[in-house]
């Protein structure tokens, strides 16, 4: 196994492989680390929570070049909002619905409850409130270009699924160029919103699912990746070859591979060779 340092600096590197012990000290980006040979002993994980440093232990045979699928949840994770929960604040509903997110993220409240209770809150609300949250709110996730660029020179491909609304989900899948999505649609009439979704709702089984047919038709689950920040992840991210938990709930951080909390999204490039 090898540790992975990020974001640190050449003397915080430094230390931290003084710390594990480790036999080389390797760049492997502007500010990531590697550190072949050490250990994660409590000094340096004491170090690097200290530092604000991810440290992640990874297999050493392990290339970027070799996968085959990275998937990733949408709000708060390739984004930097939750979309509902900016739509509530355009709704004067905004308290109401963030509450609801937060609990459904850490895993307190079934799912697909929180959800349609949520959209509920959201009856009324002109569509063109979308295009307002796209617009004034919406704001990709510092290193989230890079991850997509990385992808798309080595050939994999990419699947955005989120338990938000397909309405932002396919104008960043054009933004993007990634491959797939998967979301919920909001029912309109008369230019409001109802307060419903159309047809079936997408919950952490629907993203596991999508996720697994993908994954083995493109290759096989160890050539996957999957990212995510909220309870509805995990099944997904269960499947996968690596799992990691970008600035997530404490019931994702416990479960998956690595945790990123203060990297930004191209901090997953550096997990691989």
């Amino acid at each position: 196994m090898t540790l992975v340092l990020q974001p640190a600096s050449a003397a915080q590197a430094a230390e931290a492989a003084r710390l594990g012990g480790a036999t080389s000290l390797e760049q492997a980006g502007e500010r990531a680390w590697r550190l072949r040979g050490g250990t994660t002993n409590p000094a340096l994980l004491a170090y690097a929570q200290a530092q604000q440093l991810d440290l992640a232990a990874v297999a050493e045979d392990r290339r970027f070049a070799d996968l085959k699928l990275v998937a990733m949840d949408m709000d708060s994770t390739l984004i930097t909002i939750e979309c509902i929960d900016e739509l509530g604040a355009l709704a004067g509903k905004q308290e109401e619905i963030a509450a609801l997110t937060a609990r459904a993220m850490r895993g307190e409240i079934d799912y697909r409850d929180s959800l349609r209770r949520r959209v509920a809150l959201l009856k009324g609300l002109p569509v063109e409130a979308l295009q307002q949250v796209y617009d004034e709110r919406l704001r990709l996730t510092p290193g989230a270009e890079a991850l997509v660029e990385a992808c798309h020179r080595h050939g994999v491909k990419l699947l955005l699924v989120s338990g938000g609304f397909r309405f932002f989900t396919e104008r960043l899948k054009a933004r993007l160029g990634l491959d797939y999505t998967l979301s919920n649609d909001l029912q309109a009439k008369g230019g409001k919103l109802t307060g419903k979704l159309v047809g079936g709702t997408v919950d952490a089984a629907a993203k596991a699912t999508l996720f697994r047919v993908l994954a083995h038709a493109l290759g096989t689950p160890a050539q996957s990746v999957a990212i995510g920040d909220g309870a509805n992840d995990l099944p997904m991210m269960a499947l996968a070859g690596t799992s990691v938990a970008f600035r997530a709930k404490p019931v994702v951080q416990e479960k998956a591979s690595c945790a990123l909390n203060y990297s930004g999204l191209d901090g997953v490039i550096h997990l691989f060779e």
